[in-house]
């Protein structure tokens, strides 16, 4: 006992301190290389949320397809953007937001009207951040709320003459490493200067006060909004694109909006044009065009209705990582079995319900912090404790190289009650059946790998469905063919009744399955059937790995009458002695067409076989027995 409270004592300490590390690390914001399963299951926690109506707060007005469509090119002329805006700004909008990068003079001369458009109500333009390959962060000592902001080698202004009548903010993203963009960073700086982000520029031109920076938030308005690491805003998508409402430039240079949808609202004009490029992928939507996430973080910063993720969730986070994996570890350590096993269940489903709950109550708590917490040191103690337990280690070993050794599932539960089963040969009767597909080799060369695999996959396991579901055993696999035995592990008196069965269905559903098969597939391939009644010798075969199968002349005999079968056009040639064992009864003269019996040479056989045919009468199925192309 003083053993397992020392392993248990020692699994602890380490999973405290792995679990600890991460926490601590995930609150600073280091621990970057979970970024990308966070992102997933965001993205899964979002979708499983659904989509909710964007607040009726700002409209877009997309540069799409049909305004450059109209006129005649993208970009737009500064005219034409002069015009839109001018027209907007007569409807007295709270603000606009222009989300273009205006960094060079304009070809049609119509800059001066655009700087002037921009005048007639509070706008905004935009800039880009441009950094270093690595990130440079201010000095350790420096102990300001800006502290970590990361350093931009410069910034992409817009004209002067635009910047004179316009607000400027800097439009740039944090992506996730799929490309989705998770946070807008409200702040960005350059050695001697900081900036607003285009979306809280956008804001504060709304509320009419400029924001006030504090260490792990934003004041505007006098509401606070908490802010992830390095001033960051976290984004939660409504919808796909279109869910913030959204009009046409075209619309409004034809004066064709209603002043509803402008008066009193924050207009952000951007593009959407098909290759324009500003777009990315998001939860709801692989293409959403930036200019509504640009709308989204605007609609986040004046309603408060964006998804909380700051220190505070943070520190939680790395607390419920530490209790989760010393609750999980204990629970191992505890008892290894169905009732440890189910607690431990519980525990990660209640833990994962919370998280649901609390992501879609607007609180961002870890996801993948967690599972990386907990999954390491949980896997490394429940294997260390499989290891040291070597009894039920090697008893689980022995049973599982016992079953192993066998290639038919059905004798697995016989073998587990019976292990000496066929140490010595047995001679007995039974049903063998041989099942083949003519023009498969011929047929696999046309296909690819994997095409060919799927095919072959597709015939194995409905041979194995319909052989398991008739009490037989498939002894073995032969490429595109099949043996099957009905006899073992125990001979009965319906052993031919149930193989002659088993044929007959085998037949109408693989019939059934080649007329499914493509158009270029079906009339390349067919099957043949051929069974027999007679004594076999039962044993297993193989060195370290061992299988159960029959041998003999019964063997042999099943397996020629496929060739009788294929070259009479039959979809099954099956022996006299097969049909006197079924009786009179059986499925053979139920359906379908039987015909015999007839004296036929076996090929190997020096005395002919009396042999019945039996042929699907399944009306509109192709006769499957034919030879395809390829032969048999």
């Amino acid at each position: 006992m003083s053993g397992r409270i020392l392993q248990t004592s020692i699994a602890l300490l380490l999973s405290l301190v792995w679990a600890a590390a991460l926490g601590i690390g995930y609150w600073n914001g280091d621990v970057q290389f979970l970024d990308r399963a966070e992102g997933a299951l965001t993205d899964l926690r979002l979708s499983s949320r659904g989509e909710r109506p964007a607040p009726d707060l700002v409209t877009i007005v997309a540069i799409d397809d049909e305004t450059v469509a109209k006129r005649g090119g993208y970009p737009l002329p500064r005219a034409d953007l002069a015009t839109i805006i001018e027209k907007i700004a007569g409807y007295e909008p709270r603000a606009i937001a222009v989300d273009l990068l205006l960094l060079d003079q304009g070809k049609d001369g119509g800059d001066a009207a655009l700087a002037q458009a921009l005048g007639k109500r509070p706008s905004a333009i935009a800039a880009a951040a441009v950094f270093p390959d690595a990130i440079q962060l201010l000095e350790a000592d420096d102990k300001s709320p800006l502290a970590r902001l990361p350093r931009a080698e410069k910034f992409l202004r817009p004209l002067p003459v635009f910047a004179e009548h316009a607000a400027v903010g800097v439009v740039n993203l944090t992506t996730d490493k799929s490309g989705t963009p998770r946070g807008i960073p409200l702040l960005v700086r350059t050695s001697d200067k900081v900036e607003l982000s285009f979306p809280l520029r956008v804001a504060a031109l709304a509320a009419g006060q400029d924001p006030v920076i504090e260490a792990d938030s934003i004041r505007l308005a006098g509401r606070n909004i908490p802010t992830d690491i390095d001033h960051v805003l976290p984004l939660a998508y409504y919808g796909p694109r279109g869910t913030v409402p959204t009009v046409s430039a075209a619309a409004v240079l034809d004066g064709d909006i209603a002043q509803a949808a402008i008066r009193d609202r924050i207009v952000v004009i951007g593009a959407t044009v098909t290759g324009g490029g500003d777009v990315f992928p998001t939860p709801f939507d692989p293409v959403m065009p930036g200019v509504e996430i640009v709308a989204t973080a605007i609609d986040h910063l004046m309603t408060g209705g964006g998804i909380l993720r700051d220190r505070s969730t943070r520190l939680t986070d790395a607390i419920l990582a530490v209790a989760l994996t010393l609750a999980i570890v204990g629970l191992l350590a505890w008892r290894r079995s169905a009732a440890g096993l189910l607690s431990i269940a519980a525990l990660v489903a209640i833990w994962a319900v919370a998280n649901y709950v609390a992501f879609s109550r607007g609180i961002w708590l870890s996801a993948a912090l967690p599972i990386a917490a907990t999954a390491p040191p949980a896997i490394l103690f429940g294997s260390i404790q499989l290891w040291l337990n070597r009894r039920q280690a090697q008893y689980f070993a022995v049973k599982s190289e016992l079953l192993q050794q066998f290639q038919a599932p059905a004798l697995n539960k016989w073998l587990t009650g019976n292990p000496a089963f066929l140490l010595e040969p047995r001679h007995q009767d039974a049903a063998v059946i041989f099942i083949d597909l003519s023009g498969f080799t011929a047929l696999s060369e046309t296909l690819d790998i994997d095409a060919g695999l799927a095919l072959l996959k597709d015939f194995h396991t409905l041979v194995d469905n319909e052989v398991e579901s008739h009490g037989g055993i498939i002894t073995s696999f032969l490429g595109d063919g099949a043996m099957i035995l009905f006899g073992l592990p125990e001979a009965t008196e319906d052993d031919a009744r149930k193989a002659a069965h088993c044929a007959v269905t085998l037949c109408k559903r693989v019939a059934h399955w080649i007329d499914s098969l493509p158009g270029t597939m079906a009339p390349r391939i067919g099957f043949k059937v051929g069974a027999h009644f007679g004594p076999i010798v039962a044993s297993r075969l193989g060195g370290s790995y061992q299988h159960i199968t029959a041998t003999g002349d019964t063997v042999n005999v099943a397996s020629r009458l496929m060739e009788v079968a294929a070259k009479q056009g039959a979809a099954l040639a099956l022996s006299d002695d097969l049909l006197q064992r079924a009786g009179p009864a059986s499925a053979l003269s139920e359906s379908g067409m039987l015909t015999g019996p007839s004296e036929t040479l076996i090929r190997g056989r020096t005395r002919p076989l009396t042999v019945w045919l039996w042929r699907n009468d399944t009306s509109g199925s192709s006769n499957p027995t034919i030879p395809r192309s390829g032969g048999f």
